[in-house]
């Protein structure tokens, strides 16, 4: 401020506290403007603006004022060592903050992705796949679509007896396509086609009607889509791209 002072209200303006506040602190002796006009008019200086944030970030971080006096007068305690202080402490409330806030957003989630379990049965169905964090994507990706909207209506509905019979039959499609690869089966063949016309019928049966070209596209996005790859690969390395062929070959003698 360069030495100079200001009164009460133009503090009150610029701390964004009210006056009545100011004339709080001062009377209990938390902050006292330093400085009087011949008037009796009070006037803060720069040392007294110091101390006035150091007040309201401590307020902030939930400290009384009584506390807040005590820690203010500290001999040894100086600006720096109070603002590492508040550092500190803030920085352990934002972290608690966070974690909040993302339980809530997964609340939130859970509450819109229409996969009707308890968190332990999600727990026993996904293990620590969350499908609702992949909602808002799906959401922006296929929501246009009216069969994104059967999907939804049909997992509302699921029980936990239906997910793992799902995941079961997932499973089982993906393994005997793993071993086909494995073997040496040709993906254009008529057993990795096969295997390929069952995985369509399990989206059909499960999600939404999965004609062959669209099914084609799935196989598509097995390939383009890192994550999609990662799954199948993890399971036998090249599966993904595996899986994709098989379906273009089905879906091409399924004109």
């Amino acid at each position: 401020m360069g030495g100079m002072s200001l009164s009460v209200g133009q503090v009150a303006r610029l701390a964004g506290v009210t006056v009545r506040t100011l004339h709080h602190y001062d009377e209990i002796g938390l902050l006292s403007p330093t400085e009087r006009t011949r008037a009796g008019y009070r006037r803060y200086t720069d040392a007294d603006l110091s101390r006035l944030q150091q007040i309201l970030l401590y307020r902030e971080l939930g400290f009384p004022l009584e506390e807040i006096a005590v820690i203010l007068d500290e001999p040894s305690a100086d600006e720096l060592t109070h603002l590492r202080r508040q550092h500190a402490l803030l920085t352990d409330r934002a972290r608690h903050l966070g974690q909040v806030i993302a339980a809530v957003e997964r609340a939130i989630h859970a509450h819109t992705s229409g996969v009707a379990l308890t968190p332990e049965e999600r727990f026993e169905v996904f293990g620590g796949f969350r499908p609702e964090e992949h909602e808002a994507e799906a959401a922006a990706r296929w929501g246009a679509d009216p069969r994104y909207a059967e999907s939804r209506r049909r997992v509302a509905s699921y029980t936990k007896a239906d997910w793992l019979e799902l995941k079961a039959e997932a499973g089982a499609i993906t393994g005997a396509l793993a071993a086909a690869c494995e073997a040496g089966l040709p993906a254009g063949g008529e057993h990795a086609m096969d295997l390929a016309e069952r995985h369509r019928g399990h989206v059909t049966r499960w999600f939404y009607d999965c004609g062959h070209d669209l099914h084609r596209g799935l196989g598509d996005l097995y390939v383009a889509d890192a994550r999609f790859t990662a799954v199948f690969d993890a399971v036998l390395p090249g599966l993904a791209a595996y899986v994709r062929e098989a379906i273009h070959a089905n879906a091409a003698r399924h004109p």
